[in-house]
């Protein structure tokens, strides 16, 4: 009970209106007065918004009128309009006359548009409608302030939940938006999280606003599904919500005007408390779908959930997937990659350590070449870099890098040292200037990352961080790694058998599958990827498989080192060969020979 009183408190606070700030009522009206493109106006075919509306369950045939339905960025009314057209042909299905409309409908739906042109327009649609169903003016227009909102939807207090939310949510870029609604904004809501677009809070918002098995339904952007920024989002939802439908609407004529924004179809359900969402199943279809029929036919089928043969609907299910990516435009790899994440413990869980190696912060004086540096030699350690791995295998350059720290891991003394105090003192200006030395003045010659103890002679898997493909190469601990190439220690693993299954086209499809992609395509090895890497415990290895891992830790041909690790992961030959399609296809240039 004190729960809910201080949830209820803290929603009161957080969108009452009456206490804006002046920056932010300012830069609500500027966002309201912006043409289409400045506040992401993008206006639905109605093709989309009937299937919206099927999909969700708001059909005629269903007591609407004692229902509550919320359109959170109404614009040129493209749901709104439809969905009264629906709510007035139950309504009077269940007996419900003009002059009763007023009083019994006033509750049935709320509408939000902040732009002021836009919702004088619709209103004025909205009255004439409620007119030619027989209202009279005056309640018609009595109706259409009962329902309609204009304000900021992400800022406005909205009274109530809702069994329905439909609608498009706006397209709009954290550049176009004013710097004090952004911080506003990024106040109230969790998933306007790193470069996220402003339809994520929209997603929020409106999920937050559902009853218990209440329905969202948005045609929006897909990023959200795959994209960083959409990590809150996804915990979200599959921590709470149900995924019902999917539809890839990418390429598909969904708008009345072109824009490249890589429309899907999603509907959500809202789970009650005492449910579980991971346990539903979801129905997905494919862009080829839409193309290969119309959208009502494809809607019916979703709807009658028989999808024994369909090629271009998959049913699955989502599993507790958190913040990891929805491959909802491949659902098998999707499948698989939750099975392996289900039986599988991560790298670090298998007594595996990922790290990165040092950065200085002044490369060209804290590194250079080994002999040539001047300093005491226990002041310097041969540094390996990424253009040292070579087919392979360590072709070292023969640079050094400078180590300011004791084994213990604090600073050295630099009168201790007198040839490192003269060498950094000829340096001071450009080692001083860096951030962390202004920050820390007393550890003014400290590189940006502590020297770890014990690190140079660990045995140890390095791996570059932007790479065509995975190059994970072994040092028997002879060198220090520099910041771009990243570390692999195991307590558990031989290193041999590690570096087969890391040089598998599994984990290059794990982590095609995470990261995001640089230029040119390539890939992103970088700590965080490589963390979701699953593999298993070395005592549960067989002591054939580790023979046969170690064997071709070294080969260059593909097919021998996939063969183990295929038989390892039990991947059935479906699995085995949509993973090597998948493989083949993230790698750029030539690869390993098959």
């Amino acid at each position: 009970m004190h729960l809910t009183i201080a949830l209820m408190n803290l929603l009161f606070d957080l969108f009452d209106h009456t206490e804006r700030a002046p920056e932010i009522e300012a830069a609500i009206s500027r966002m309201a007065v912006h043409d289409e493109t400045g506040r992401g106006a993008v206006f639905t075919r109605t093709e989309v918004v009937d299937a919206i509306l099927d999909l969700c369950g708001y059909s005629y045939d269903r007591p609407l009128h004692r229902m509550h339905l919320l359109e959170p960025s109404f614009g040129a009314g493209d749901f709104l309009l439809c969905a009264v057209q629906r709510l007035w042909t139950a309504f009077l299905n269940d007996g419900g006359h003009p002059e009763k409309a007023l009083e019994t409908l006033h509750n049935a739906i709320t509408g939000v548009e902040l732009h002021t042109a836009t919702f004088d327009r619709t209103a004025e649609k909205l009255r004439i409608q409620l007119v030619g169903y027989g209202m009279s003016v005056d309640e018609a227009d009595a109706l259409c302030k009962s329902w309609l909102i204009r304000d900021d939807f992400l800022l406005t207090r909205i009274e109530g939940s809702f069994d329905f939310v439909v609608g498009n949510p706006p397209y709009v870029r954290q550049e176009r938006i004013p710097t004090a609604l952004l911080s506003e904004y990024r106040r109230r809501f969790r998933t306007l999280y790193d470069r996220a677009d402003l339809y994520v809070p929209f997603f929020e918002r409106a999920l937050d606003l559902l009853t218990d098995g209440g329905t969202l339904g948005y045609i929006c952007a897909n990023r959200w599904l795959k994209n960083r920024y959409g990590g809150p989002l996804r915990e979200k939802i599959t921590n709470d919500y149900w995924l019902k439908y999917f539809i890839d609407m990418e390429g598909a004529d969904a708008f009345h005007s072109d824009v490249i924004a890589y429309p899907a179809i999603t509907v959500l359900q809202r789970v009650a408390a005492h449910e579980s969402a991971v346990s539903n199943l979801t129905l997905a279809a494919r862009v080829e779908a839409v193309a290969a029929q119309s959208l009502p036919e494809l809607v019916a089928e979703l709807l009658a959930g028989t999808t024994e043969g369909s090629v271009a609907i998959a049913k699955f299910k989502l599993g507790a997937a958190g913040s990891a990516p929805l491959l909802l435009d491949d659902i098998p790899r999707l499948a698989l990659l939750r099975r392996i994440e289900r039986e599988f413990p991560t790298l670090e869980q298998t007594g595996c350590k990922v790290g990165i190696g040092v950065a200085t912060g002044c490369d060209r004086v804290f590194i250079g070449a080994l002999d040539a540096l001047p300093v005491e030699s226990n002041r310097k350690l041969p540094l390996v870099m990424a253009r040292d791995l070579v087919d392979g295998t360590i072709c070292w350059g023969g640079k050094g890098v400078l180590n300011p720290f004791e084994p213990s891991g604090q600073l050295v003394s630099l009168d201790a040292f007198p040839q490192f105090k003269h060498y950094l003192d000829v340096h001071r200006d450009s080692v001083s200037n860096r951030h962390i030395a202004q920050r820390n003045p007393d550890s003014w010659y400290r590189t940006i990352d502590r020297i770890q103890p014990g690190l140079l002679e660990t045995p140890k898997l390095l791996v570059p961080d932007i790479k065509g493909e995975g190059v994970f190469v072994i040092d028997d601990g002879k060198y220090y790694p520099h910041h771009n190439l990243y570390f692999i220690t195991s307590e558990e693993w031989d290193l041999r058998a590690l570096q087969t299954v890391l040089r598998s086209s599994l984990t290059l499809m794990t982590v095609a599958t995470y990261c995001t992609r640089m230029a040119g395509g390539f890939l992103r090895f970088q700590a965080q990827y490589l963390r979701r890497i699953r593999i298993p415990h070395w005592r549960n290895v067989n002591g054939l498989m580790r023979e046969r891992l170690i064997a071709v830790s070294s080969t260059r041909l593909q097919d021998e080192i996939d063969m183990p690790v295929f038989e390892l992961y039990e991947l059935d030959v479906a699995e085995a060969r949509r993973t090597r399609e998948i493989a083949d296809t993230a790698r750029v240039g030539k690869g390993l020979a098959r």
